[in-house]
């Protein structure tokens, strides 16, 4: 197919519309036509890059949110943008780091695990030590969330999905753009953007800078970025992408308190001390892709990809000195160990698309070369349990190198997808992925390794969805698949040996893990529908999720090992989680607009026989340890009913004026079903107004903006986890009992506000 030239402004445009039409680009929401069935079939799924996306025949619930929408929102976190999707709740604590859950899979243990959600930037699967996520909020064109088992797709670790962040690129990024924001508690931010375009391509570079003394005691962060995109046309069908992206991250505390009582009276954390403080990390990303339109109907995608992650900070408060004595809790810099973390992610993906009449294809490669190391050493001399002096089997000194292990992981997969219509309103679906997977770890000599230490590994797993489209009429489909998903076991969890995060008794390696396993059902539909004359996009889904074979440590959450019972990682269990969504978005050019995301959700398990809750210290010889079936228990941090609502007012063309609302009901902050997590709802405001300059500034954009979250200045606790009988906050005595004064709580914010100034020119 052979392109028409144009003008050097308009080429940009017209090249990528041509090249929407070339790739098979499908067909907008809004536009549904039952003639558009009647035709060619197309394939919009891919891991590499945005430019293929469609929900018209799309057998999966999907969401999507722009860059300009984010821009806008002018957000601190992902999830205040992302908590407009039903299903989708985080993690949070200080600044902006978060971990995104979709549809209530909960992290077991809140240290070090992965979400159960693909977290996708660029076509690159990443993720950080602690299965959190951190990217560069001004520098997002696109989100978009695949809900149901994703791992036909993307591999481990979408157990329930995938959330798929494109970064900002294209000649609209042309000229300059300056910004700064301020805010509560010594908020600050700084943006600055040059972009470029011609008929040889386009780009644009990028530096932010954000800070902030944050409202918890010691949690003040502060991060700089630099990031942006190159595109280069290399003919009138193929182009050439490279994006990047380098920042560097200091934070302290997370924010969080221990019990109820301190939640009341020190909700800010002043006394006590969190599990880890002190990150230090830095991040650093890098991709190419190779786009080229082969043929009518016919194109090929290759990207490669670098991601580099260096985290350094604290862990283990000291509980006894190196003379047995015991350390309080105000000694708030007395910890025990350094933690150096390396993580590269290095891999290479292909994608072959192509169709035939009613027929459409995708073909794929992904392979995978990652490598983690952790090297650990002691910061102060200590003794590891209390009550028994510090003989010198209990004695660590500084120094002592704790953790020295490397894991090489190799990922081989194979993935496909084939669309086909066998009637003028059906399009039916199947994908299938094929993973070998290959960890190779060792540990070097260490306190607690006498001698060096290797072992090897491999996974096969094959993942699978099938599913249907069903167009009724130009303004309404039915949709419905059934799709696994997989997670498989860390080296930490097959050869762990090394300490406990309690710093006792050690954990037994278990080389004959299984991967965990989900299945999803899901059925929905998406309509056109006009509620009292106003039209509303409309998707409603209800699904289940059954989880099986699921990890978790033997002694439970944190436990340590007893003269009863080894602590070791088993498969332990199972969850089902059941629900249904709905979401109505209105036209957002409407003088009132209204969009609404409901979602419930029952999370059960199905199988968790053995739990067991350690009462009193667990620095003693041999704990006392409690043990629980929760079996047919509500998985814990899963509220029942989640909604979020924002109703806004546009007055005219400068003006935006929305109040959002979001409400989340009660959980339970623990897996034996003791201590609730209250409901809360909670409302926020924002203003923009856009205006040009005139004069000298002809051309210019500015945008202004204001928000207030939490603008009834609302009491509530962000989040709640119960694991064990916890050391009082203020004597660091423990009381041998397991009360709502235990779990470790994250206060919400009380009101706080945020302005600021953007000029485009």
């Amino acid at each position: 197919m052979k392109r028409i030239r144009s003008s050097r402004a308009a080429r940009p445009q017209v090249r990528l519309a041509r090249l929407h039409v070339a790739a098979l680009a499908a067909f907008p929401l809004l536009a549904f036509s039952q003639e558009a069935q009647l035709g060619e079939v197309n394939v919009t799924s891919t891991s590499i890059d945005d430019r293929f996306g469609s929900k018209r025949t799309e057998p999966s619930s999907t969401s999507e949110i722009s860059g300009k929408t984010i821009d806008a929102a002018r957000p601190e976190n992902l999830i205040q943008v992302l908590q407009s999707i039903p299903g989708v709740t985080a993690d949070t604590s200080s600044g902006d780091e978060l971990k995104i859950k979709l549809r209530g899979i909960e992290n077991q243990r809140y240290m070090g695990e992965k979400p159960g959600v693909a977290i996708v930037i660029d076509g690159v699967p990443v993720f950080e030590r602690t299965g959190k996520v951190n990217i560069d909020l001004d520098n997002i064109e696109s989100i978009k969330v695949v809900k149901g088992g994703a791992s036909y797709l993307f591999g481990e670790d979408a157990l329930v999905g995938a959330v798929i962040v494109t970064t900002k690129r294209g000649a609209k990024y042309k000229g300059y753009t300056v910004a700064a924001d301020q805010g509560a508690w010594g908020y600050n931010r700084q943006l600055a953007r040059a972009g470029f375009a011609g008929d040889w391509g386009s780009g644009h570079v990028q530096a932010t800078h954000r800070e902030s003394d944050d409202y918890y005691w010691q949690s003040g962060y502060k991060t700089d970025y630099l990031d942006g995109n190159l595109r280069f046309y290399l003919g009138e069908t193929s182009d050439f992408t490279v994006g990047f992206e380098k920042s560097d991250r200091t934070k302290d505390k997370h924010g969080s308190v221990t019990g109820a009582i301190q939640a009341e009276l020190d909700p800010t954390g002043k006394i006590g001390r969190d599990y880890t403080r002190k990150y230090d990390v830095g991040l650093q990303k890098l991709n190419a892709t190779y786009s080229n339109d082969l043929a009518p109907g016919r194109n090929l995608l290759v990207t490669g990809y670098e991601y580099r992650d260096h985290t350094m900070f604290w862990s283990a408060p000291q509980r006894v000195s190196a003379t047995g004595a015991t350390i309080p809790n105000s000694a708030q810099d007395a910890y025990t160990v350094s933690n150096d973390y390396h993580q590269v992610q290095r891999g290479l993906k292909s994608e072959y698309r192509g169709s035939a009449g009613g027929v459409g294809w995708l073909g794929g490669l992904d392979l995978r070369r990652n490598q983690y190391k952790n090297f650990n050493k002691a910061m102060v001399d200590y003794c590891a349990r209390a009550g028994v002096g510090c003989a010198p089997a209990n004695l660590t000194r500084a120094g002592t190198v704790l953790d020295n292990d490397v894991t090489d992981e190799a990922v081989n997969a194979l993935y496909g997808e084939l669309k086909f219509a066998p009637a003028p309103k059906w399009t039916l679906t199947g994908n299938a992925r094929y993973d070998h997977l290959g960890l190779d770890y060792s540990s070097a000599v260490t306190s607690t390794v006498t001698t060096p230490f290797t072992r090897s590994k491999s996974f096969n797993v094959a993942s699978w969805r099938a599913g249907a489209n069903y167009a009724a009429s130009e303004s309404l489909d039915y949709f419905g698949n059934v799709s696994t998903g997989f997670r498989t076991p860390t080296a930490a969890q097959l050869y762990s040996g090394t300490n406990t995060p309690t710093s006792q008794a050690k954990t037994a390696p278990n080389d004959s893990l299984r991967p965990e396993h989900a299945l999803n059902l899901e059925i929905g539909t998406r309509a056109r529908t006009s509620i009292l004359g106003v039209a509303f996009d409309l998707e409603a889904a209800a699904y289940q999720v059954t989880r099986k074979d699921f990890i978790l440590a033997v002694n439970g959450q944190y436990g340590v090992s007893s003269t009863t019972m080894q602590e070791r990682y088993e498969n332990i269990g199972g969850v089902r989680n059941r629900g249904i969504e709905l979401s109505l978005k209105s036209d957002r050019k409407r003088e009132y607009t209204l969009d609404v995301a409901y979602s419930y959700i029952q999370a059960v398990f199905t199988q968790y026989d053995r739990f067991y809750q350690v009462l009193g210290s667990p620095y003693v010889a041999n704990p006392t340890t409690r043990l629980f079936n929760n079996t047919g228990n509500l998985v814990p941090r899963v509220p029942r009913h989640t909604l979020n609502t924002t109703a806004a007012w546009l007055p005219n063309d400068a003006w935006r004026v929305s109040l959002e609302m979001d409400a989340k009901s009660w959980s339970y902050a623990d897996e034996i079903n003791q201590v609730k997590l209250p409901g809360r709802t909670l409302f926020n405001l924002l203003v923009n107004y856009d205006v040009k300059g005139g004069g000298a500034l002809a051309g210019t954009k500015w945008s202004l903006f204001g928000r207030i979250d939490n603008l009834l200045d609302k009491n509530y606790w962000s989040t709640a986890r119960g694991t064990n009988d916890s050391a009082n906050y203020l004597t660091g005595a423990y009381d041998g009992r397991y009360d709502r004064n235990d779990p470790s709580i994250i206060v919400g914010k009380p009101r706080y506000w945020t302005v600021g100034l953007t000029a485009n020119f």
